[in-house]
């Protein structure tokens, strides 16, 4: 049995924050992994192999391979395709490239989910800048996970920090997710949008939060194979994500290596992070 608040959101005990964090590390270290494996001349599903063995390796399963029939460990999605992409060996990854790295893995029946996007060697400028800002974004809207405040305030601090950094398409029809026993749940976290709206943050809710950002429009397609989505005029994507829990001590960053604490102590005060301090 698991609680759910009136709204239908899973509020999970402490204990079982603490399995979904384990579930977070298996994710976390998996992405520090294949960022360090990004290079010219290995192939999405290069990545996807080294991935997978990583999260069986350390007891876990990977939650993409086999979701409603996706057929790999990895959403790989390069230059302009958004999210959701499907590692192949067709193309091998080339210099100036930026490749949308996804992965999640369960763990005791609670699921970790994240997201990078990584440049392939040399990028040009307004690349690192698109990936800069939407990592940014991420943690802006990450910081509004405390408790009182409403679901649509991730949404609102995500648009007015990108709406703050230049022109940048925001997808409006992806964003993040509930998580827990499931990868997805309700309620969904939109990118924008006004603050105050939506349900009030409590301890023991978890969420995905996951800006997506193009250097041109935010018009988006689905391609032939049902799900990689790419932007409608051909220009990049970037795209990161964390799942965090919401505790009396502030958000903790799940997914995160340390907890989020180095990032969301600047962004809140100093505030202290709930298990932030491990890597374990």
């Amino acid at each position: 049995m698991f609680k759910k608040n009136k709204h239908g959101i899973q509020i999970k005990t402490p204990e079982q924050v603490e399995k979904m964090r384990a579930a977070g590390l298996v994710v976390g270290r998996t992405l520090e992994l294949l960022r360090e494996s990004v290079r010219p001349g290995i192939t999405p599903l290069d990545l996807d192999a080294i991935a997978e063995k990583a999260i069986r390796g350390e007891g876990a399963i990977p939650s993409f391979k086999g979701y409603q029939g996706f057929p790999a460990t990895i959403c790989a999605s390069v230059n302009d395709e958004v999210v959701h992409g499907i590692p192949t060996a067709r193309r091998a990854l080339r210099e100036g490239d930026i490749i949308s790295i996804d992965c999640g893995a369960i763990l005791d029946g609670w699921h970790g989910d994240s997201a990078i996007t990584v440049g392939v060697g040399e990028v040009d400028p307004s690349l690192t800048e698109l990936m800069r800002v939407t990592e940014e974004a991420m943690w802006r809207g990450v910081a509004a996970l405390t408790v009182g405040r409403h679901l649509s305030d991730i949404g609102h601090e995500v648009e007015r920090y990108v709406r703050s950094q230049g022109r940048y398409g925001i997808p409006q029809e992806y964003g993040g997710h509930g998580i827990g026993t499931e990868m997805h749940m309700d309620p969904w976290v939109a990118n924008h949008g006004r603050p105050g709206k939506g349900p009030r943050f409590e301890p023991g809710m978890c969420f995905a939060v996951e800006p997506m950002l193009n250097l041109g429009t935010d018009r988006t397609r689905v391609l032939d194979d049902d799900w990689t989505v790419v932007t409608i005029d051909g220009k990049a994507s970037a795209h990161f994500e964390h799942s965090v829990a919401v505790t009396d001590n502030g958000p903790w960053v799940l997914t995160a290596l340390d907890g989020g604490k180095a990032r969301l102590s600047e962004l809140l005060g100093g505030q202290a992070v709930t298990g932030g301090e491990t890597g374990r």
